[in-house]
This record gives structure tokens, C-alpha cells and sequence, in this order.
């Protein structure tokens, strides 16, 4: 699979100064974790799971979450797992049509875990790992080691996506134990956390909130402070921190507007002025505006639970051609000393050793979703990777 792998190799060429590379499910895991993008969230319950996922592999998505937990009711639960084990073997018999996303299942107990791996028979191979629920040390142990438990059995290594989003880290008397014992517990099984999620809308429910449209997490100062304080202690660059992925975004739909739009109108002239207003009318600046604040404070990819999030998720994570040149002359071997030298774009410092780590994520970022031409924006990005109207 790659990512804009959906287009057509012409499209691409006129698009990428660097196309996406492939990468498949066996892939090393600092690729995988970045390679997630946007990953839409499913509830197992849904009939024809595996037409849709087949559909949205068509489109451009390239990690899904099939949902056992917030996303159905309790009651559903049985119903759910067998439609799950029904689904992955209706797949498991259309894998050439098109290249499979990263599927994960999200699960609510431990047990489930090494019973869904039994269930799903041959189809397993099909699975990346498991997303493991309001994670903190003492629930997350369990998790961790029954799927570590499964792992003889199993030809391909099946990872876990702790989901940060348990009040004892919103609250601030318990966030700095919780984080402490979030991140000896994945530590110690590093090689099976691929990445860790946070659940934003957990945290604001602990004190009966909800943004708005036309606001971002980042305008919520409790949950803010979250995001800092785990990028903090799990995000570091010096080799112990893991991927940390954007929270979720809730709206898909146009809603009453209080403040002004948050796109610039000269990037969308001429026919992507039509593009500019969809985008508006249906608050997708304001996602817009979230996923660049994710990067800026740390964050990559992002929860998705809605298709038309996908693409602008995916627009936004290619690397730009200025900052694939920077990061070229950054890590450049003759560098290699440190130095101070002014960018090719002839509008900025680099300065060699304080930018040496950005350098080299804006590099993985680049190997997975590809460089973009030089004069190839967002804009041109995102109207490519749309999908054509049903």
C-alpha cells in the first residue's frame, strides 16, 4: 500500500517532487506509526464492514479502527464480535482487489484480545494489532500481556495503540503519577505499542464539555494542557518517546457559525475558490486549522470518524518542498559538525544541530506521504485526493 496510492500514476508525478513509497503491514514500526495518517474509526456493529473498508482503501484510507467499545452499546457487544469475525472472513477472500488498510479492532477487556484472535481463524492475517481503551499502568498491563500471549502463535506481530483518555490523567493531582506509569508500562513492552492515541472527547466529558466547530483542542486550555504534558513525557525525540496521534474531530456537517472563516483566500483562486466555501460551509477549516496545530505541538496523523476527514488529514502530512529542502541541507553529511546556514528558500536559519531531530521526522514523514512539487500546495494536494462523488 502508499499513501495517494489511489491516484493515477500521472497524477502523482504532476503532484510529488518525491512520491509516497510503499509499505506494507510488515513494515518496521517507526514507519507503520507514521504511515497510520488518518484513521477512521468504524463501529463493529455495521453490516457490509468489509464492502466499506474495501471501499475506503479505494479512497485513499490506509488505517481503520473497527470499534467494540464507545462507539456501540453495551448490549451489542456479542453481536458485534461476530459480525467482526464474519466481516474479516469476508475479506479475507478479497485481498486482491485492492491493497487492505491497517486494521485494528478496539477492544473493551483483555480477554477479548487472545479470544477474537482464536475466532478470526486464518482470517487473523489480516489484523495489525489492537487499540486498547482508557489506558493507564494498572488497566493497560492486562492488555499488554494478553496480546503479547498471542504472539507464538501468529506469522505477522499484532501491535497495540494505547488510547490515552482516562480521567486520572486529565486530573491534575494524578496526572504526573499516571503519565509516570503510563510510560514505564510502554517502555517495557516498546515493541508492541506501534502508537499512542488521546482521547480528547473523554477528557472534556470528565468536565461536561464539548468545543465548538469553529474551535480547535487547543482553544480547550484542560485538554491543552493534556496534550503538552504527554508530548511532554512520551513524545521526546532522543529515541524514548513514541508516535503520539491527533485527537478527533467530531463535525462532518455544516453548523451555525459564530466567528470568521479560518482560510486565507489567496491559496484557493480561480476554480478552488468553489473548494474554499465546501470547506467553510461544512467547519473543515476549523479541522484544518486543528491538524496544523497537532504537528506544531507534537502531534502526527489524527483519529478520524468521518471519510471527508481523511483527505485533508493526508494533504496536509506531505512534506512541502521548501521543508524537504531544509531538512536535505540539515542532514547533509558535510553538516554533520553542527553550523548555522541560510535555507535555499533564502527566508529562514537552519541552524544544524537544535534542527537536526525536526530534520529527521520531516524525513520519515517525507519517505511515507511523499514531497510535494515545488509550487504544489495543499490546495492542489487536497483537491487530487478528494474522492469522486457516489
Amino acid at each position: 500500500m502508499r499513501h495517494f496510492g489511489h491516484l493515477s500514476a500521472a497524477a502523482r508525478k504532476d503532484l510529488f517532487h518525491r512520491e509516497p513509497t510503499e509499505f506494507t503491514p510488515d513494515a518496521p514500526a517507526s514507519t507503520l506509526a507514521v504511515a497510520l495518517g488518518a484513521t477512521l474509526y468504524s463501529p463493529a456493529t455495521r453490516q457490509g464492514l468489509a464492502d466499506a473498508i474495501v471501499k475506503q482503501a479505494g479512497r485513499g484510507v490506509v488505517s481503520m479502527v473497527l470499534c467494540l467499545e464507545d462507539s456501540i452499546d453495551d448490549s451489542e457487544v456479542t453481536q458485534a464480535e461476530e459480525n467482526l469475525v464474519r466481516q474479516f472472513a469476508a475479506l479475507a477472500a478479497r485481498t486482491d482487489e485492492v491493497p487492505l488498510p491497517l486494521l485494528f479492532i478496539r477492544v473493551r477487556t483483555a480477554e477479548q484480545i487472545p479470544d477474537l484472535v482464536r475466532r478470526l481463524g486464518a482470517s487473523v492475517r489480516l489484523l495489525s494489532g489492537f487499540v486498547l481503551p482508557k489506558f493507564t499502568e494498572e488497566r493497560g498491563v492486562p492488555f499488554l500481556e494478553a496480546l503479547t500471549s498471542c504472539g507464538p502463535a501468529l506469522e505477522r506481530r499484532l501491535y497495540a495503540m494505547p488510547v490515552l483518555e482516562s480521567p486520572e490523567l486529565l486530573h491534575l493531582e494524578t496526572r504526573g503519577e499516571t503519565l509516570g506509569g503510563i510510560a514505564r508500562t510502554v517502555d517495557k513492552y516498546r515493541d508492541r505499542v506501534l502508537a499512542l492515541r488521546l482521547g480528547v472527547t473523554d477528557f472534556c466529558s470528565a468536565y461536561g464539555l464539548r468545543r465548538a466547530p469553529d474551535m480547535t483542542a487547543y482553544d480547550v486550555q484542560l485538554v491543552a494542557s493534556v496534550i503538552a504534558d504527554v508530548v511532554n513525557v512520551l513524545g521526546r525525540a532522543d529515541g524514548t518517546g513514541f508516535t503520539v496521534t491527533g485527537p478527533v474531530w467530531e463535525y462532518f456537517k455544516p453548523h451555525e457559525r459564530m466567528f470568521k472563516p479560518q482560510l486565507r483566500r489567496s491559496p484557493f483562486t480561480g476554480e478552488a475558490e468553489a473548494l474554499r466555501t465546501a470547506l467553510i460551509e461544512h467547519d473543515m477549516d476549523g479541522l484544518l486549522r486543528e491538524i496544523e496545530l497537532d504537528r506544531a505541538n507534537g502531534l502526527q496523523g489524527k483519529t478520524c470518524i468521518h471519510p471527508t476527514h481523511v483527505a485533508p488529514v493526508h494533504a496536509l502530512s506531505v512534506v512541502s518542498h521548501e521543508e524537504f529542502s531544509d531538512a536535505a541541507d540539515i542532514l547533509a553529511p558535510q553538516r554533520c559538525g553542527g553550523g548555522v546556514l541560510r535555507s535555499a528558500y533564502t527566508n529562514k536559519m537552519n541552524e544544524v544541530k537544535p534542527h537536526r531531530a525536526w530534520a529527521e521526522r520531516t524525513m520519515l514523514r517525507a519517505e511515507v506521504f511523499g514531497v510535494a512539487r515545488e509550487g504544489v500546495g495543499f490546495v492542489e494536494l487536497l483537491s487530487a485526493g478528494l474522492p469522486a462523488a457516489d
